[in-house]
């Protein structure tokens, strides 16, 4: 794994290692609107993942997720967490889940 200082220096470098697919999180699914790529929970898998805390906006907190799909797409997925959380499914939300390690 690596260290970042920022998201936007963690997507630069994930897209330079081949994470190319802008993905964006759906209710049930993440999409890219640029291709036809759609993919439920059991189709993709977290390969990286990257946690961001703002140090005086919470509307800064947000997870980098570098993910790979059974069907060969690697992408990038940005979400935010806490205040500006979206709303997904339990499959969802146990697919994008924190694991403490």
């Amino acid at each position: 794994m690596f260290n970042y200082d920022t998201v936007s220096e963690a997507v630069k470098d994930l897209r330079l290692r081949g994470y190319q697919i802008d993905f964006n999180l759906e209710y049930d699914c993440i999409s890219c609107h640029k291709t036809p790529v759609s993919l439920l929970p059991t189709e993709f898998e977290i390969v990286e993942m990257y946690r961001f805390e703002g140090n005086s906006d919470p509307a800064d907190e947000a997870i980098v997720y570098g993910i790979a799909s059974k069907h060969g797409h690697k992408g990038i997925l940005v979400n935010g967490y806490g205040i500006s959380a979206d709303a997904v499914s339990d499959d969802m939300v146990e697919k994008l889940k924190v694991k403490q390690v």
